[in-house]
């Protein structure tokens, strides 16, 4: 269907409904053989390790800059033995995944589409189609298990970093000791506060991997098409991302709202 002819919100209803269907094939390609291990470890490799440190440099940026801000406000009331309680929910909860999806959907998804996009265009998964090869079990499923794999892995790093920079900024300029930082950390590292920040990267993974592969899989135009379908593949992924995570963070303290 040529959906430049479409309007603004049946082309938006109509793109929804490509993704849904795309999505539910690959998600029934992920419980079907055969299950290409070395391509997936190969993509936790190249999507997982190739992202730490990013991910690491942003999470210990994050916490520092939150740490310094938080510090200051909370010395005006005498309150800085807060301070660690606020950390682990600014990251644990939230900055921690949230950054670490939108540095994985920058990194990752534009890399996931850019290279699916180019083997279509070269008639790559065509070919693969010739051999009898599901281009969805090939391709899609190894990007799928490892991201949800990796993004997780990353989002607990990010989440680690964070909190050790925010650990050197109440030492050195807050001046805050650090069993006074760490021990409500340690408290407040809770079921609801876990939950949280574990439930969001698996959803995430499933935002970049869905988003990325579709733009990928539907690329056309050649390497005009394919550059594109790599920008939207971004733009799409970050902005789901933040209203997953808004959803995701109202429907969990609904849900466990007892548990923090």
């Amino acid at each position: 269907m040529a959906t430049h002819k479409l309007g603004p919100m049946k082309n938006f209803f109509y793109q929804t409904d490509q993704l849904i269907r795309f999505s539910g094939r690959v998600t029934k390609a992920l419980f079907s053989r055969p299950f290409y291990l070395t391509e997936t470890l190969e993509q936790m490799y190249l999507g997982g390790v190739g992202s730490l440190w990013l991910v690491a440099l942003t999470g210990i940026l994050a916490g520092q800059a939150i740490a310094i801000n938080f510090a200051n406000e909370l010395g005006d009331f005498g309150a800085k033995n807060y301070l660690g309680r606020i950390m682990i929910m600014a990251i644990v909860r939230e900055l921690g995944p949230t950054l670490t999806g939108i540095m994985v959907a920058a990194r990752v998804a534009s890399g996931i589409t850019a290279e699916i996009g180019s083997m279509k265009s070269s008639n790559q998964i065509d070919a693969l189609r010739a051999y009898s090869i599901d281009p969805l079990q090939k391709l899609a499923v190894p990007r799928l298990v490892a991201l949800l794999i990796m993004v997780p892995v990353l989002t607990i790093i990010c989440d680690v970093v964070g909190l050790f920079g925010g650990y050197i900024i109440a030492v050195l300029l807050a001046h805050i000791s650090g069993s006074l930082y760490w021990a409500p950390v340690v408290e407040h590292l809770n079921f609801g506060n876990i939950t949280m920040g574990l439930v969001k990267p698996i959803v995430f993974a499933f935002i970049i991997a869905f988003v990325s592969l579709w733009k990928g899989f539907t690329a056309e135009g050649g390497a005009k098409g394919v550059g594109a379908a790599t920008n939207q593949s971004v733009v799409i992924t970050s902005i789901s991302i933040l209203l997953a995570n808004f959803v995701i963070t109202q429907v969990i303290f609904k849900l466990i709202k007892g548990y923090f």
